[in-house]
């Protein structure tokens, strides 16, 4: 199997790696088939599980590896770091506050600009959104295995990445798929809408490949980009919608995240 990611352009291992996540969100989805509800504990357990895993992802993925990338480029680490995380939060920022979407939390709190769009089309832009950070993710990670000088090692820590974020998909597939039948489609048609969410993840994940093997020195830059636009999802929407509930169990979210955070270190550390 890695010999022969390894004979692939770091473009095509991406998109090898993006249609693993997405299969995954497709995964989760299907469980829509099987049930029509979903306890709220349990979906504050599964956004807690994603926030886990992203965050993990982000240093040990992202932002450890950009460190390491600007001081081979002579450049100055924490600045160039600084400055991509940053710019990462910024256009999640700009995209969440332009792209029309509905939030899942309890309230589902409309964001983004005015729009007469049907609610499940604005429930899916929500999660559609989370996946462009992830799908750069894992492209970005193939980019930089290509500049490596262990090639072998950096596609493994690269997988990892997959990985890790296909895991947090699976759940994240069902809290897409479930709620949209609960707003009265078809168990078809929410598998349909939940699966097309993680379908932007191979396309930002070619674009993200395509970049840092095109550009070399923005390799840094985009891999604490990555990291900073996952972070801002975690931070703004994730963790807020675990913890969105009427009771005082809010421990759920907690455990979830510590949980997501021990696999996806677990796999960083192991395979990277």
């Amino acid at each position: 199997m890695i010999g022969w990611l390894l004979g692939l352009a770091a473009w095509q291992q991406a998109l090898v790696g993006t249609l693993f996540t997405w299969g995954m969100t497709a995964l989760g989805a299907a469980l829509v088939f099987f049930f029509k509800n979903i306890n709220r504990n349990v979906l504050n357990l599964m956004l807690g599980f994603a926030s886990g895993v992203m965050i993990a992802a982000s240093f040990w993925s992202l932002l450890d590896p950009a460190i390491a990338a600007a001081e081979e480029n002579g450049s100055i680490p924490w600045l160039v770091v600084s400055l991509g995380f940053g710019l990462g939060g910024l256009f999640l920022y700009i995209a969440d506050k332009t792209i029309p979407h509905m939030h899942f939390g309890p309230n589902k709190e409309k964001e983004g600009l005015p729009s007469h769009l049907k609610r499940t089309i604005l429930l899916v832009f929500s999660i559609t959104l989370h996946n462009i950070p992830e799908g750069l993710a894992v492209g970005v990670a193939f980019g930089a295995a290509s500049e490596a000088a262990n090639p072998a090692v950096a596609v493994l820590a690269a997988i990892s990445v997959s990985l890790g974020i296909g895991i947090q998909n699976f759940p994240e597939g069902a809290a897409v798929s479930i709620p949209l039948r609960q707003e009265g489609l078809s168990r078809t048609k929410s598998f349909l809408y939940g699966q097309a969410s993680g379908l932007v993840e191979p396309i930002a994940a070619v674009i993200g490949a395509l970049l840092v093997t095109s550009v070399e020195p923005l390799l840094p830059y985009a891999l604490s980009f990555a990291a900073g636009a996952m972070i801002y999802v975690v931070v703004e929407e994730l963790i807020p919608e675990a913890q969105a509930t009427t009771d005082s169990k809010h421990h759920f979210g907690v455990f979830g995240a510590m949980t997501g955070f021990i696999i996806m270190m677990i796999l960083d550390v192991a395979l990277g």
